[in-house]
């Protein structure tokens, strides 16, 4: 049985991310003695519920998780609500008084994580009352979850870097990225770094080209508010796919620690650009905006709730990047990402160079969803009087019994922030060159005299100009 104690401060805990990822990974990391009788959980929001009522709210959220009703009453009666208005800054004592109580009650020895579910523009409000408040404890370890974005340019990042650093340390600051979580995600490094096979090709020589697709198959819904404001390029693309895309080209680092594996990061990013130059940007970046599907069934994106009428924000993205860095600078990486798509798919393929014409490229492709798994593409001949030449399809799926026991998102960060573990959080270095990026491409786009939306209809493979970015080099994207 694991023995950590701790008080987690959850603000926003009446939201919809606390409810259906937060409190099932807590449950889970409860389930599995990970956390177990020196824990407590404060949530804090507006409304005025008493801890019976939030209690039951964490119950109903967690349910169908456990199969023991006993369990998760048990689980629940750890978690307290205090009702807070994050501006007010006598209601930090409220919470700091509580906080003391409960350190006593479950024996949690000053170990303190503050959530932060809420909007960026209250992060420095927040963490300048916690430090300010006495929140911050001298005892046991002190640690702050904040969710993306992590700024909305790269010129507010840095600022909001400057705020959060009067109240925490660089290395007490955990920015949650729940791609970073998934375990396939995980699983990229040790392959590429731990099998001397992929170590030795894995090089711009070898590497023809790499794709990274996040579709998805669903339009804005409910989130036409946030959508507004950010767009794919800054929901998906400074975040995820860059994520991604700096996991699959960092070199490989001296230990495999969060230092060196963050440091090799931030050199991919620092050193990714166009790969044909700024200047011919229109080669390079494609923008689009779903309008109604051909059957008439689904809503343009301007159609959606909450959406600007004439909105110009795009739902669709396709990039051509380089890294003018480790070798990577003749090896083109294609990334796209859209909503409303004829299909989910969220995917990485590394295509390798062809031996022959006639010989179809080998790929590597990590398929995050929908079928999570790791395939290799090879070629082999079909052994007839034809001697055609046959794809080999070799594929690995987690079995289902491992499946089921594997954790989520969320329950491997939480756990990873317990630890003190920064491996699989992003450094602030990389969130301000991921936007350095995306501001390049808003700026262009900004100088643009016209843009055309809607320019794909919903459920379909996006606006044209989205193939023919890859088309023009004579590739193909993959979508097997």
């Amino acid at each position: 049985m694991q023995n950590n104690r701790l008080i987690i401060t959850l603000f926003g805990a009446s939201g919809d991310l606390a409810q259906r990822k937060l409190y099932p990974a807590l449950y889970q990391l409860y389930r599995k003695k990970i956390i177990s009788n020196h824990f407590a959980v404060i949530g804090t929001a507006r409304r005025e519920w008493t801890n019976d009522h939030y209690r039951q709210i964490v119950i109903a959220n967690i349910i169908n998780h456990c199969k023991d009703k006993k369990e998760a009453m048990m689980f629940a009666s750890h978690f307290y609500y205090q009702p807070h208005d994050v501006h007010d800054t006598d209601q930090y004592k409220n919470l700091q008084q509580l906080a003391e109580q409960l350190d006593q009650t479950y024996q949690t020895e000053g170990n303190r994580i503050f959530y932060i579910s809420l909007s960026p523009q209250l992060f420095p409000i927040i963490t300048k009352h916690l430090k300010t408040q006495g929140l911050i404890t001298n005892t046991g370890y002190n640690r702050l979850i904040i969710e993306k974005p992590f700024g909305y340019s790269e010129e507010s990042a840095d600022l909001l870097q400057k705020q959060l650093e009067e109240s925490f340390e660089e290395n007490q600051i955990y920015r949650i990225d729940h791609y970073l979580g998934k375990s396939l995600v995980n699983q990229i490094l040790p392959i590429r770094f731990n099998n001397h096979i992929m170590k030795s090709i894995w090089t711009g020589e070898t590497i023809d080209h790499i794709q990274i697709t996040l579709n998805e198959s669903i339009g804005v819904e409910d989130r036409g508010s946030y959508y507004e404001t950010s767009g794919v390029s800054r929901d998906m693309i400074q975040n995820h796919a860059l994520q991604l895309l700096a996991l699959v080209t960092m070199l490989e680092p001296t230990a495999f620690n969060a230092s060196e594996i963050r440091d090799e990061k931030i050199k991919i990013l620092k050193n990714l650009t166009l790969f044909d130059g700024w200047d011919q940007a229109e080669l390079n970046i494609v923008r689009g905006q779903y309008g109604p599907s051909l059957d008439g069934q689904h809503p343009g994106y301007r159609e959606e709730k909450n959406i600007n009428e004439q909105s110009l924000v795009e739902t669709f993205i396709a990039l051509k990047l380089k890294i003018d860095y480790g070798g990577w600078q003749h090896t083109p990486i294609y990334i796209r990402s859209g909503k409303h798509m004829s299909t989910k798919q969220t995917d990485i393929k590394i295509v390798f160079k062809q031996i022959k014409k006639d010989i179809p490229a080998n790929y590597l492709q990590f398929e995050l969803a929908p079928n999570p798994g790791i395939r290799l593409y090879l070629s082999q001949s079909d052994s007839t009087h034809q001697e055609e030449i046959m794809p080999l399809n070799l594929f690995y799926t987690v079995p289902p019994e491992i499946c089921s026991e594997l954790p989520k998102d969320y329950e491997k960060l939480i756990l990873d922030c317990i630890e003190g573990n920064l491996n699989n959080f992003t450094h602030y270095l990389e969130a301000k060159y991921a936007w350095r990026l995306i501001d390049r491409i808003q700026h262009y786009w900004a100088q643009e005299d016209t843009v055309c939306f809607p320019n794909y209809p919903a459920q379909s493979d996006g606006p044209k100009a989205g193939q023919e970015i890859i088309l023009r080099d004579q590739k193909n994207w993959i979508n097997k």
